[in-house]
């Protein structure tokens, strides 16, 4: 449970970070996966447990990303819309990893949510992906998959988790109005 708790109080650090659009997250986001890794293993939640291992090469992705900024002039990575010759090819990376994901579930694991498992999964690979690119609509795909983490953490009794959860997906609709003036007040990052 300790394990839980740590990984809640570092989870609420990284989303404020991420709502600020703060490098810093990265950090944060490199070490909260080792903590939860731990955690879903031990509830059975075998994606969500493979998936930290994601997160925290994500993390050093999105580091290097945003460090490096766009352009020559190394400018900070602009908030921008996700381009639309991106939205196709990342719907069918997601639905791949679904499939993949619940066939590897239910095969070799004793997963007894394995198709919650595998969609929340690759749905959140989409996002993170997502917000390593700065674009906005990484909110809104997180707003979904978080809502659904809610449901599946209290089924799995991982009660801080789940408020942790709930915390994410009210603080997703605020991080994506938050990025959205953010896209306004400089529209010459928009795509």
């Amino acid at each position: 449970m300790y394990m839980e708790i740590i990984g809640f109080i570092l989870g609420l650090l990284y989303l404020w970070l991420e709502v600020r659009g703060s490098i810093h997250l990265w950090i944060v986001g490199a070490i909260m996966p080792i903590v939860y890794a731990y955690v879903y293993f031990d509830a059975g939640l075998y994606a969500d447990c493979g998936i930290q291992i994601y997160y925290v090469l994500a993390a050093i992705y999105g580091w290097i990303v945003w460090k490096i900024g766009k352009g020559e002039q190394q400018q900070p990575l602009p908030i921008s819309n996700t381009p639309k010759s991106v939205i196709a090819p990342l719907c069918i990376v997601t639905l791949l990893c679904f499939a993949l994901l619940a066939w590897i579930l239910i095969h070799f694991t004793d997963s007894n949510v394995p198709y919650l498992d595998a969609f929340t999964t690759a749905l959140s690979i989409t996002a993170m992906w997502m917000l390593s690119r700065k674009y906005i609509q990484q909110w809104l795909v997180w707003c979904c998959v978080d809502a659904i983490y809610v449901g599946l953490y209290i089924y799995k009794n991982l009660y801080p988790t789940a408020l942790l959860y709930a915390i994410y997906t009210i603080i997703a609709v605020y991080g994506y109005y938050q990025w959205k003036k953010e896209l306004h007040l400089n529209p010459q990052s928009d795509l």
